[in-house]
């Protein structure tokens, strides 16, 4: 038990990679939960990012939308790739574009979103996943 700690061997990987899958479909959910808050929304359209778009409501509800979609796929571990491809893109364009893109100060909350994504497009879903139950041989890499 000891040497657990000195040594590179992974413990429990796809279990840990499972909860933090999960955790972090559930904080996509409760971020892309506004879309059904209207002065949220329309808060959020305001923004001088959006002013002059012409379509601040259509972006404003797609990143809102992609955040709960791809939450709740995440959370679930369904499509977890593509959700986190979706959810991936959505915090870049968050963090860079409607962001100042400092990733080291303002903007590093959605740029940990976008890692976890990428760590997790790589890594797969873990334990506990719809994906993970339906793969069969023949699927893997």
């Amino acid at each position: 038990m000891k040497n657990i700690f000195f040594t590179g061997h992974p413990i429990y990987q796809s279990q840990a990679i499972g909860i933090v899958r999960i955790i972090v479909g559930i904080f996509m959910i409760y971020h892309g939960w506004e879309v059904f808050s209207p002065t949220k929304m329309a808060e959020y359209a305001a923004w001088d990012s959006f002013k002059n778009t012409g379509v601040a409501n259509f972006l404003v509800y797609l990143g809102k939308g992609a955040e709960l979609v791809g939450g709740v796929f995440l959370t679930i571990g369904l499509f977890t790739r593509i959700s986190c491809l979706i959810l991936g893109g959505t915090m870049l364009y968050v963090a860079f574009i409607l962001g100042n893109g400092k990733i080291w100060y303002e903007d590093q909350y959605p740029f940990l979103f976008v890692l976890l994504a990428f760590l997790l497009f790589f890594t797969g879903p873990g334990s506990w996943s719809i994906d993970k139950t339906s793969r069969t041989k023949k699927d893997s890499f």
